[in-house]
């Protein structure tokens, strides 16, 4: 998409990253309202209401971030990395919530982390903005991971 209009490329990256976000969304509705506060959870889970505001502005970094390294040259393996770690992220909530698979939605969880460690990595060394709008999701995901392993702890 470099040779696409910016505003084009831009648009383009927030639908998919936050059609990512709408997928999972999809799966947690209903699980949020009856089977996840049947779970034992840990006293430091954050409100349910901050969830899709956090996500929301996360997707909205992602998609900028892609859309800056979109543009430059060598863009095929941060791509091909940005967008892997985009399929694993829409991947946990239907493990999570809509199989209520905890212990396997904490192994997808472990194999996004990864990628998306490789994936901000190589995001800093083509574009140190991209990289830096891309370590707040890290962060993200690395208390998302530590939430899981609790709730899967707790409810094993």
């Amino acid at each position: 998409m470099r040779n696409a209009p910016p505003w084009l490329s831009l648009l383009l990256w927030l639908a998919l990253c936050l059609g990512a976000g709408a997928l999972g969304a999809g799966f947690t509705a209903d699980a949020v309202r009856q089977w996840y506060p049947t779970l034992h959870k840990p006293v430091w889970n954050p409100p349910e209401w901050l969830f899709g505001p956090v996500w929301t502005v996360l997707y909205v970094m992602m998609a900028v971030a892609a859309h800056r390294i979109g543009r430059r040259p060598n863009r095929t393996l941060p791509l091909a990395l940005f967008l892997a770690q985009l399929a694993l992220n829409a991947a946990w909530s239907p493990v999570f919530f809509g199989g209520h698979q905890i212990g396997a939605a904490l192994i997808v969880l472990a194999a996004l982390w990864l990628t998306l460690a490789a994936t901000t990595a190589v995001f800093f060394r083509r574009d140190t903005i991209a990289g830096a709008l891309l370590a707040p999701y890290l962060v993200w995901c690395t208390f998302a991971a530590a939430l899981n392993w609790a709730i899967w702890r707790l409810n094993a």
